[in-house]
């Protein structure tokens, strides 16, 4: 460990900001800490975020206010995108001087190594770090200060990565916020059915979506919001744990206020009965959605799912009352000018946003004036406020911001395009059709099959075959099941083992005689450029299988600049999200529709992950010649079983081929 445990441990907050009026609530409710991202490269693209300029004023007032600024560029970056970045990344790091980089694509380790970035380098959630030794082996190889835990993990497991932690590597722990049905960096639903990824920051929230399960219209997948309230206070016992962290960044001032004083106060005050209250208060009235404290106390875990209960964010205010064309409401709080109200369930008719134009006293009314009438008994929901106490100190805060007008551009553009253009290679190499089996039975030996490691496949199987199998590690790998999975990683080995497929770049730390291994970095590594490929190759990777949602463009000019071979999703089940949390009113293999008739199932293998697919295949086989010609030499076709009674129907399969993410 770090240091030895001490009740005088005192984690820093880390407060979000999608727009200024959230910089500044958070600047004056105190926070240690701020990220917040530019309008490109973030991991919250739908909120906000901040050019430049104004991103560099607000953060040489916040260090005038002793608080850091740590900048998100927590996205998946393109073979295109590479042209010219690293001078934007320069330009932008130069006149922000942020004083951490929150990332997860690799190459951003490579961009800010060669702009002599100076500051801190956090590895996001998104990047996975699921493990313990994923800790060691990232701070052996890699230039990174911070690591930003998964949600999903129990105060038990973190006291297990922190105590595995080594010198020099601080953890950073989420205590508030939203939490996804999928793992972090494991979610493709939102990419797959529309083309707007979640590793780009685009995600629509299709788990927050009703699905139709046996004629019942449920929110499934919409999970409660994250809270740990006076349960932090476990986490002060644990000194690796420097950053506690809000989640938020599509979120107003209000939230971002109440949350961090709210958990300032219970930091500084843990024993004090009466600042608890104070601090429940301000978390109940932060317009959060129902929260709950999920996986956190294993002894008490608890579904952070209820299909009962209205999953949208907001505080209930009152009711709708009224007869034929009028409808109206009396609040049971006082409203002012901007305060946002949410009007109704999202499936109800008449469900709408409204903002208030004028100020309410309690128990005053407010007439709706839509043309979408809401239902009689509707409730109505504050989703955003603008108290005048809150907005006083941010005005105030305001006038001390000096804003330059040398502006430079916040968005990214590539310098070039031509390198985003298909090259075809002069000279074709060999390639080879690899063919992953998730059961042993189903498995059929040639010169290169695979297999998804787990106890039963390496009990069944033939030994004669094992020395020819590429094993396929799972894309998630928990602290309570870690010891388990070396156990089995090296019974395979001891059998003859040496060809593998790591589903995340830390899983190297599995395997101590690197040299005699051939290791590929799997499709749930999402490889998108050739930096990252670079870094996996310093690693001794062999060959890299792309990540399966990139465009067309992207797809073919990536084997002209890699230098190791690449492989691709050719054929297959591909999950829409992979989850620690069972959709306890479904069966697996059973399957259940999407609003707009997309039918789908979930199931839960041996690496305790719930997996949910779609009823149709991805099939880039059509494009097999142009891939191969574009310098591809690995084609990989996954066989995933399928429930019997389930059809599988024949759609496109070629995911965001035909699209620009």
């Amino acid at each position: 460990m770090n240091s030895t445990t001490s009740d005088v441990h005192y984690p820093q907050i880390l407060s979000p900001a999608g727009d200024r009026h959230s910089f500044l609530a958070a600047l004056a409710a105190g926070a240690d800490a701020i990220y917040c991202g530019l309008k490109s490269f973030s991991a919250r693209m739908e909120a906000k975020n901040f050019t430049v300029e104004e991103l560099a004023s607000l953060t040489t007032l916040a260090h005038q206010k002793n608080t850091s600024v740590y900048l998100t560029l927590n996205s998946l970056i393109k073979q295109s995108e590479l042209p010219g970045l690293k001078k934007w990344l320069k330009d932008a790091v130069k006149k922000i001087k942020p004083d951490a980089l929150i990332i997860q694509d690799l190459s951003f380790i490579s961009l800010a190594r060669s702009i002599q970035f100076k500051g801190e380098i956090h590895l996001s959630t998104l990047s996975n770090i699921s493990f313990s030794r994923a800790l060691q082996y990232i701070k052996r190889n890699f230039p990174i200060n911070a690591v930003v835990l998964p949600r999903e993990l129990s105060i038990d497991e973190i006291k297990i990565m922190a105590e595995k932690c080594p010198q020099n590597l601080h953890l950073e722990v989420f205590i508030h916020g939203a939490l996804c049905y999928g793992v972090s960096g494991r979610c493709y639903w939102s990419s797959f059915l529309g083309g707007k990824s979640g590793l780009r920051g685009r995600c629509v929230q299709p788990c927050r979506r009703l699905y139709n399960y046996k004629d019942n219209k449920k929110r499934f997948f919409s999970c409660n919001d994250f809270c740990l309230d006076v349960l932090v206070k476990t986490l002060k016992s644990v000194p690796e744990i420097r950053t506690w962290k809000i989640e938020g960044r599509k979120k107003g001032p209000h939230y971002v206020y109440h949350t961090t004083m709210a958990y300032k106060l219970l930091r500084d005050n843990p024993n004090n009965r009466d600042i608890k209250k104070q601090a429940l208060n301000l978390l109940e009235y932060s317009l959060s959605r129902n929260i709950t404290h999920y996986h956190f106390l294993p002894q008490r875990k608890f579904h952070p799912i209820s299909t009962e209960n209205d999953t949208g964010s907001g505080y209930l205010i009152g009711r709708i009352s009224g007869k034929k064309s009028k409808r109206f409401f009396s609040t049971r709080e006082p409203l002012f000018p901007g305060d946002k109200l949410r009007i109704g369930y999202e499936d109800q008719p008449g469900h709408h946003v409204q903002i208030i134009k004028r100020s309410i006293p309690k128990n005053g009314q407010w007439v709706i004036q839509n043309t979408k009438l809401p239902v009689v008994g509707a409730p109505v929901f504050l989703i955003d406020r603008k108290d005048p106490y809150l907005m006083e100190k941010i005005d105030d805060l305001e006038k001390e911001l000096k804003i330059s007008q040398n502006e430079i551009s916040s968005v990214f553009k590539p310098d070039e395009y031509k390198n985003s253009k298909y090259q075809k290679n002069s000279e074709l190499k060999p390639y080879t059709d690899l063919t992953v089996y998730r059961n042993v039975e189903k498995f059929n030996n040639k010169n290169q099959t695979a297999l998804w490691l787990s106890l039963k496949n390496v009990e069944r199987i033939s030994k004669k075959f094992i020395s020819n199998v590429w094993w396929w590690l799972p894309p998630v790998i928990w602290p309570e099941n870690e010891n388990s999975w070396y156990d089995l990683i090296s019974k395979v080995i001891n059998m003859g083992a040496h060809k593998f497929v790591l589903n995340a770049p830390w899983q190297r730390s599995f395997f101590n005689n690197q040299n005699k291994f051939q290791f590929w970095a799997g499709p749930y590594c999402n490889i998108s450029n050739r930096l990252e490929i670079d870094i996996l190759k310093e690693q001794n990777f062999k060959g890299v299988i792309i990540s399966p949602e990139l465009e067309k463009a992207d797809i073919l000019s990536l084997p002209s600049h890699s230098s190791l071979p690449l492989g691709i999703i050719t054929s297959g089940l591909w999950p829409l999200t992979i989850s620690r949390i069972p959709p306890d009113e479904m069966k697996p293999y059973q399957e259940f529709i999407s609003p707009k008739g997309e039918m789908s199932w979930y199931t839960c293998y041996e690496d305790q992950l719930n997996w949910v697919f779609p009823n149709w295949f991805l099939d880039m086989t059509k494009y097999k010649n142009i891939l191969i010609k574009s310098g591809y030499t690995f084609f990989v076709h996954l066989k995933e079983p399928v429930p019997k009674k389930l059809e599988i129907k024949d759609r496109p399969g070629i995911w965001n081929w035909n699209m620009n993410i």
